[in-house]
């Protein structure tokens, strides 16, 4: 029964980790060109504590989610194991896989 809740409970993760890439719009401001010539650029400035820490929450996210499941199906030690695989998970997410060039 425990095996069952714990790959119960991974599966809803994963397809809840899966969510955001179905979410993706269409980027209608690709066809405009920024032709300023000033040397700062101050439009990032009111950016979201998300967009500011993002890299940051993606890997505490990975930890965490790593340590519940570890520790769901391990106790103790898989709750440790759990969050390291989570945040090499997560770090290698976010360093290598997610796209990070931005589009205008």
């Amino acid at each position: 029964m425990k095996k069952l809740f714990a790959i119960i409970l991974t599966l809803v993760l994963l397809s809840v980790a899966a969510m955001p890439s179905f979410a993706q719009g269409r980027d209608y401001r690709r066809d405009r060109v920024n032709n300023s010539r000033s040397y700062y650029d101050y439009r990032y400035n009111n950016r979201s504590f998300w967009d500011k820490h993002r890299d940051k929450l993606t890997l505490a996210m990975g930890t965490g989610g790593g340590a519940i499941i570890g520790g769901l199906i391990g106790g103790k030690r898989g709750a440790g194991i759990g969050s390291l695989v989570g945040l090499g998970g997560s770090a290698l997410y976010t360093y290598k896989i997610r796209h990070r060039s931005r589009r205008y």
